[in-house]
C-alpha cells in the first residue's frame, strides 16, 4: 500500500486498488463519512444509460443483511443525514454523524455499496419511481432545457445522455444485467472512501480493509470489468429552438467551450464565469435584471469535466424580452473578449471566491466531497492554501486570454424553449 499525509489529510491506496482520504478537523465532534465511486453516467454503453444512477437508488432497497426499513431507521437513529448522488464521472454516498457513531455509518455505507439485494420485485419498483422522476424532469422547464441541449451539444457523446437513462433503457435494467454491471464497476479499484471530521485516519483504513476484501478479491472482480469509455467529446453547436405554447417564460441557454477541471486556465476560468454571472453583483445581473428588470432568474457558470467543459449563460424571461436578452448577453461576451476586466472587478470575484473556500473549511461535508473529487479528478490532495494562491495569482490578461479562447469559438451555442413564434437566431447573431 501507498501513503502520503499533508496537513491534516492522510492518504492511503491499499493494495486492492482501493484509496482512503481524510481530513482531521480538531474541535468538531462531527465526521461527514462517504463511499464515492469512479463511475457515472459518462461510463455507460447507450443500452446501459442511466445505470449508474439506477443502482444509487437500488441499494437503498435493501442489502443481504439490512432491509430497506434497517437503513432507514439506522440512518434516523444516527441522527444523520444519509445522501446519494450520482453525476457524469462519479457516484458518492455519504452520510455525516457524530464520531461515535463512525463504525455504525460505514459499515451501513459499505453493506450498501458493497452488498446490494437487487431484489426483482425491488427493482420494478425503483424504475418505476425513476420514471416519475424523468416526468418531473419534463415538466421542469428549465431542467428540461438544459437535458436536450445537452443532447445536442455533445451528440452522439454520454456525456449528452441523461444521467437518469430513459424509460426504454431504465425498464431493461433486470437483476441479471444490474448485478453484472455492479460486480464490475463497483470493484474497490474504483473505490473512494473519504472523511473528513473527529476522523482517525488508521481506524478508517482498518474498516475498509475488513469491509472490502483482499487483493485477490479485487482481482477476481477485475476480470469482469468492462473498460471505462474514456473517449473524449466533440461538442457541436447547435441552435436549439424548441416551442411550447403552454409556458408563460421563455427559457434561455447560451454554451460555450470551455477549460476542463485538470485544464491550467481553470482558476482564471472560473473567475471569469463569476464576473459574467457569478453573483448579485456580477455584470448579467446587474444588467439584466437590475437596470432592466427583463428577468428574475440570471446568471452564468460552467461544468467541468476531465477533459472537457462548458460554459453556460441561463435566462428564464417573457418570451417578448427573449431578443433583448439574448443581445445583453452576447454583449457581454463580446466586451469580456475586446476589453480587460478592471483590477476592482477582478479582486471582487477573487475576494468572493476565497471567502467561499474559507467558509467550506468549516463544513466537514464540504470537505469530505472536495477530497473524494480531488482524488478521482487529479489523484492528489489539493489544499485550500494552494487553491487560493492559483486564484490570487489570476492576470486581467488571463482573464481576457480564456474570454478570447471560449467566446470566439465557432462552438458558440444557443437554445431556448418556451411560446417563441417569430424568434429567430442565426450563426451570424453569435459571432463574438
Amino acid at each position: 500500500m501507498q501513503s502520503n499525509m499533508l496537513d491534516q489529510v492522510q492518504t492511503i491506496k491499499l493494495d486492492n486498488g482501493l484509496t482512503v482520504t481524510t481530513e482531521h478537523m480538531p474541535g468538531l465532534r462531527s465526521v461527514t463519512v462517504g463511499i464515492w465511486v469512479r463511475r457515472g453516467s459518462r461510463h455507460e454503453s447507450p443500452e446501459l444509460n442511466g445505470i449508474c444512477h439506477f443502482i444509487e437508488h437500488a441499494v437503498f432497497k435493501g442489502t443481504k443483511r439490512r432491509t430497506a426499513l434497517d437503513i432507514a431507521i439506522e440512518s434516523d437513529r444516527m441522527g444523520g443525514h444519509l445522501d446519494a448522488f450520482t453525476a457524469h464521472e462519479m457516484t458518492g454516498f455519504t452520510m455525516k454523524i457524530a464520531d461515535t457513531a463512525l463504525p455504525q455509518a460505514f459499515d451501513l455505507l459499505a453493506d450498501m455499496s458493497a452488498c446490494p439485494r437487487f431484489d426483482s420485485e425491488d427493482l420494478r419498483r425503483e424504475q418505476r419511481v425513476i420514471i416519475e422522476e424523468m416526468k418531473m424532469v419534463e415538466d421542469t422547464p428549465d431542467e428540461f432545457l438544459g437535458e436536450i441541449f445537452n443532447a445536442a451539444y455533445f451528440p452522439d457523446h454520454p456525456l449528452g445522455r441523461p444521467i437518469e437513462g430513459t424509460e426504454e433503457t431504465v425498464s431493461s435494467f433486470d437483476q441479471d444485467k444490474t448485478a453484472s454491471f455492479h460486480l464490475s464497476e463497483y470493484a474497490p479499484r474504483n473505490l473512494v472512501i473519504a472523511a473528513a471530521g473527529n476522523v482517525e485516519h488508521a481506524r478508517l483504513v482498518e474498516m475498509a480493509e475488513r469491509a472490502f476484501g483482499s487483493a485477490g478479491a479485487a482481482e477476481e472482480q477485475l476480470l469482469h470489468a468492462t473498460p471505462a469509455l474514456p473517449q473524449a467529446p466533440r461538442p457541436a453547436a447547435p441552435i436549439l429552438i424548441e416551442r411550447k405554447q403552454e409556458l408563460e417564460q421563455a427559457h434561455l441557454i447560451i454554451a460555450a467551450p470551455w477549460p476542463s477541471a485538470k485544464n491550467e486556465d481553470r482558476f482564471a476560468a472560473s473567475l471569469l464565469a463569476s464576473i459574467i454571472g457569478g453573483g448579485t453583483s456580477s455584470r448579467l445581473w446587474q444588467s439584466v435584471r437590475e437596470e432592466r428588470g427583463l428577468a428574475y432568474a440570471v446568471g452564468a457558470g460552467a461544468s467541468a469535466f476531465t477533459d472537457t467543459g462548458v460554459f453556460t449563460i441561463y435566462a428564464g424571461t417573457s418570451p417578448a424580452q427573449l431578443d433583448q436578452v439574448v443581445d445583453l448577453s452576447l454583449h457581454e461576451l463580446r466586451r469580456a473578449v475586446r476589453e480587460m476586466v478592471t483590477d476592482d472587478e477582478l479582486r471582487l470575484v477573487k475576494d468572493q471566491a476565497v471567502s467561499s473556500i474559507l467558509l467550506g473549511l468549516e463544513s466537514s461535508s464540504m470537505r469530505a466531497g472536495a477530497l473524494a473529487r480531488q482524488e478521482i479528478i487529479h489523484g492528489r490532495y489539493i489544499s485550500p492554501d494552494e487553491v487560493i494562491r492559483r486564484l490570487e495569482a489570476v492576470t486581467p490578461e488571463e482573464i481576457q486570454r480564456v474570454a478570447r479562447g471560449s467566446f470566439t469559438s465557432d462552438a458558440l451555442a444557443l437554445a431556448a424553449l418556451g411560446d417563441l413564434n417569430g424568434f429567430r437566431v442565426d450563426r451570424a447573431r453569435l459571432e463574438i
